[in-house]
């Protein structure tokens, strides 16, 4: 069995609970942390691993010292780490003009802070990992600019930029860095979204986003699992973030006018 250690941010959840359980099946040591708890013992419950393989930890990715925190107590259970993914992220439904200033930076501090916070202070150990991987996880929409989501677009293209110019500067350290793109994943980022917009509601929303989402958390779980194998720089989860991707590359002005259908549908119009 590979003694092999992974930390993931934003384990409660979604892609992050489905990696749990990948990882577990590949027997790794894990490392888990989420700002639900009960969600974490839940998840540690269904894993059914042993108290030596497994540890879980109350996490706000947008408190470095936290992060920290966090950091030294993995340490102290499994004495390294040799994969970390940056996960933890939250939603914003909101016309630019309707979304406060505390909204915006409610979306940066967890979605792009929490992904470099994470990086940094996990930096120095994956140093010392012989088979380092660095995972930060963005969107399509770090790739795509689409309306209502201009504050969770920022930080993902925020996470893009960051990942790729990262994997740059520690690339001679041998730390693999891999920034992922999925596509609609079927999770519950849609139902926990603020949403600050009078003509949109969370049960509108989330039944517009379970229509688009197409791809399941086991899935997008195990294409992670099989980037890291593979080393792969940059990883499109889903038919719909690499067509996406497609169109925005070759349309990179244009490429609105290609999804328009699919935004209305998702505006519940």
């Amino acid at each position: 069995m590979p003694n092999i250690t992974i930390a993931i941010t934003g384990a409660g959840s979604g892609i992050g609970r489905a990696l749990a359980h990948a990882s577990a099946k590949r027997g790794y040591n894990l490392a888990l942390s989420d700002v639900n708890l009960a969600a974490l013992e839940q998840l540690k419950l269904e894993l059914k691993l042993p108290e030596d393989r497994v540890c879980i930890s109350q996490v706000d990715v947008s408190d470095y010292d936290a992060v920290c925190a966090w950091r030294d107590q993995i340490l102290s259970n499994f004495k390294g780490v040799d994969i970390l993914i940056n996960n933890a992220g939250v939603a914003l439904i909101s016309r630019a003009e309707n979304q406060s200033n505390e909204d915006v930076a409610r979306v940066m501090n967890i979605n792009f802070w929490g992904v470099v916070h994470g990086c940094k202070a996990f930096l120095p150990v994956l140093r010392e990992s012989k088979n380092a991987h660095l995972v930060n996880i963005s969107s399509i929409f770090g790739i795509i600019g689409v309306p209502s989501q201009s504050a969770y677009n920022a930080s993902k293209f925020a996470v893009r930029g960051y990942t790729e110019a990262l994997r740059q500067e520690v690339e001679e350290d041998g730390i693999h860095v891999c920034c992922v793109h999925p596509g609609g994943i079927k999770t519950n980022i849609a139902r926990s979204a603020v949403i600050r917009d009078e003509d949109t509601n969370s049960e509108q929303a989330s039944a517009n986003f379970d229509n688009m989402a197409i791809t399941s958390p086991d899935q997008a779980a195990a294409a992670i699992l099989k980037a890291i194998d593979k080393r792969t720089k940059r990883l499109l989860i889903g038919r719909d973030a690499k067509l996406m991707n497609l169109i925005a590359r070759l349309f990179p002005v244009n490429y609105p006018r290609f999804f328009q259908k699919d935004i209305e549908n998702a505006k519940g119009k």
